[in-house]
């Protein structure tokens, strides 16, 4: 409500007095009343008369009167509204806030309070839920309720995803996508170190520091145990270190070169022939099968498939008939002409 100034107004008798003149057609425009200075008649001056002083004016008691309802407020209290007096009733029903809570009218003898354009009698002035009253004291506002603190935060507050407790005013925030944490509440879930402005890497939840979500779950060489953080082989599965990865026997890295496996472990071509490759009887070189090399058996012996030629005129006896003389091996013309 806005300020007024209530007033009471004093009949005094005096000799002298003036009349006034009120237009009516400014009265609904609430504009300024318009007084007129007239001559004096006589016949009141000569036997005295009533005059109400209001509004630093003088006026004919008959003539101050409330600007809605015309009744006289000689004697009366009254409300000054845009420099227009009102009596009470009349400043009420034209003026006064409607209270939020009860509905009522908040007349001029009790205290208006506002927020937003609403309004409530002090005694009004409720927390909505717990029915505290507000008056200086801090509230929220939500849905055209109005709430104390603490109703407002249990209601509506949004909450800390790491302890649950609400955000308080000044409180600093961390966020992450649909996540919030207080600020001590933002640590690593197994150091319980504050991340604070450092990287992070959140799983399931749960938000790690580099240092731990490594210790945790970073991929890990299966020979050294170290983490690997770039590159690695896979191999049964498992992974490797490039530099690592090296064959069993001589060490040489694997990664990017020809290699096979004898019982579960790798070697590189050389060293796997050497150690466990079948030997061509022609040449004594290892039989590997890297590469898709064939090879041809007989008995208990071996040759490569370019090795398995006559040993007379050199020819390749790969899918041809053959003789065996010792340690050679004959096309059946060279046989023959051996044995003439």
């Amino acid at each position: 409500m806005a300020d007024v100034e209530i007033m009471q107004t004093v009949q005094t008798e005096v000799k002298k007095t003036k009349k006034v003149k009120k237009s009516t057609s400014s009265k609904r425009r609430e504009s300024e009343i318009q007084i007129s200075e007239v001559e004096v008649d006589a016949s009141i001056e000569e036997r005295g008369g009533e005059y109400t002083k209001a509004m630093d004016k003088d006026w004919h008691s008959g003539h101050f009167c409330c600007w809605q309802c015309d009744e006289s407020l000689t004697g009366q209290r009254y409300v000054i509204r845009d420099d227009h007096p009102y009596c009470i009733k009349c400043y009420e029903n034209v003026f006064a806030n409607t209270c939020e809570e009860c509905n009522k009218i908040i007349g001029i003898d009790s205290k208006d309070l506002s927020y937003k354009d609403k309004h409530w009698h002090e005694a009004c002035f409720l927390c909505f839920k717990c029915h505290l009253s507000l008056v200086d004291k801090q509230f929220g506002a939500k849905a055209d309720k109005i709430y104390c603190g603490n109703c407002y935060d249990s209601q509506f507050a949004s909450r800390c995803d790491g302890c649950g407790e609400v955000f308080r005013a000044g409180t600093k925030k961390m966020e992450y996508k649909t996540r919030q944490w207080h600020e001590n509440c933002f640590c690593c879930c197994v150091c319980k170190t504050a991340i604070g402005t450092k990287s992070f890497i959140p799983r399931e939840q749960e938000i790690y520091c580099a240092g731990c979500y490594e210790e945790k779950f970073a991929t890990r060489c299966i020979k050294c145990n170290k983490v690997i953080t770039s590159g690695g082989v896979t191999y049964k599965n498992e992974p490797w270190h490039r530099e690592c990865f090296t064959c069993t026997h001589c060490n040489i890295t694997l990664a990017g070169q020809r290699f096979t496996s004898r019982d579960e472990k790798p070697y590189c071509a050389e060293c796997f022939g050497e150690l466990f490759a079948k030997r061509c009887t022609a040449c004594v070189k290892p039989i590997t099968g890297i590469g898709g090399t064939r090879f041809i058996s007989f008995e208990d012996r071996h040759w490569h498939h370019d090795c398995f030629v006559c040993a007379s005129c050199k020819a390749s006896l790969v899918g041809r008939g053959f003789i065996t003389d010792g340690p050679d091996i004959l096309c059946p013309d060279c046989a023959k002409q051996k044995l003439m």
